[in-house]
């Protein structure tokens, strides 16, 4: 497994936990790292993507929120809003990771820790994302 895919597991997992227990985000990563030692490279990939999402969690949410018609954030399963915020960040803010190589990552890892329909429902709300505004495939 390459480290960055190891690092959005990683990073998933902090903010599923996050999610479930607030708290100061860097005092749970110094615990979650200790508690789970990972390589360098994944660790540095996962915290730089907590932190992101962690920072825009707003953000993140409402354009989720806009994306998922039908759907309130409430009734999502906390993996499969927590895989969405991260895959929506690094679909925003990060410009060395190609759209399609982001959405496959998220689809790979909801099949992984989701439930049976978490992969389409992740894929459904991502696609979204990759089309501009104004404008239906």
């Amino acid at each position: 497994m390459g480290a960055r895919r190891l690092g959005r597991e990683l990073a998933l997992q902090v903010l599923y936990a996050l999610d479930l227990n607030p708290m100061d985000t860097r005092r749970f990563l110094l615990t979650f790292w200790e508690q789970n030692p990972s390589p360098p490279e994944a660790r540095s990939y996962a915290g730089l993507l907590v932190e992101g999402v962690v920072a825009r969690r707003e953000e993140l949410d409402l354009l989720i929120k806009s994306k998922a018609q039908h759907w309130a954030l409430p009734r999502m399963a906390r993996v499969d809003l927590n895989l969405l915020r991260l895959a929506a960040y690094e679909l925003l803010y990060r410009d060395d990771v190609p759209k399609k190589v982001v959405i496959n990552e998220a689809i790979e890892v909801a099949k992984k820790y989701g439930s049976e329909d978490s992969s389409a429902f992740v894929n459904g709300i991502l696609d979204e994302f990759a089309v501009p505004e104004g404008k239906a495939e």
